[in-house]
């Protein structure tokens, strides 16, 4: 079964997007590629029990199993050893990416206390825009009762656009609730 947010950016939003841009082709059009969840887990990579708390809620969110990331190098001065746990991370492609993206921006983005919308700044110069959550308890797959620590976690959107505009072009249409927040330097 085709996505719903899939049929919708083939029917609605591919055209729009083609004219607004003045492309002839629609594989020059923006799109997303994929989807990057990431958890660090800090203090936390210690015990095995947390860890596999975080996988597990992780892969409740994503709807995919999550996988443990491990250091590469030891380094003192951050407590780090080869090997052990330093987060948890997934990848999302096609039918599980459009379900994840639908669900984020209709139910989770509106459940967090106090949003005023995700920052158009994060779009870096390759196209992709990247944001984080500090609550993963916003998400409704996630047990209440369960959690053991409310987490924090990176969400990327890697797009096909090789420009910012391009990108932002997509995310209005896909109805994500962006602000220009103004940088002060």
């Amino acid at each position: 079964m085709i996505p719903r947010l899939k049929n919708i950016y083939d029917k609605e939003i591919l055209p729009k997007l083609m004219a607004k841009l003045n492309y002839t082709n629609k594989h020059q059009a923006p799109k997303v590629l994929k989807v990057v969840l990431n958890v660090g887990l800090g203090e936390d990579a210690t015990d095995a029990k947390k860890v596999k708390s975080c996988q597990d809620d992780i892969t409740l969110i994503a709807g995919q199993k999550a996988i443990v990331t491990k250091f590469r190098k030891s380094i003192a001065n951050f407590k780090t050893r080869k090997g052990f746990a330093a987060g948890v991370k997934v990848t999302l492609r096609s039918t599980k990416m459009y379900e994840f993206i639908d669900r984020l921006i209709n139910i989770a983005l509106p459940r967090i206390k106090d949003f005023r919308g995700l920052n158009e700044n994060a779009i870096d110069k390759f196209g992709n825009y990247s944001f984080g959550i500090k609550e993963h308890i916003i998400f409704p797959e996630v047990n209440f009762d369960k959690v053991d620590k409310i987490r924090g976690m990176d969400i990327t959107l890697v797009c096909s656009s090789k420009s910012k505009e391009a990108t932002f072009e997509l995310l209005k249409e896909l109805n994500f609730p962006l602000t220009n927040i103004k940088k002060n330097n």
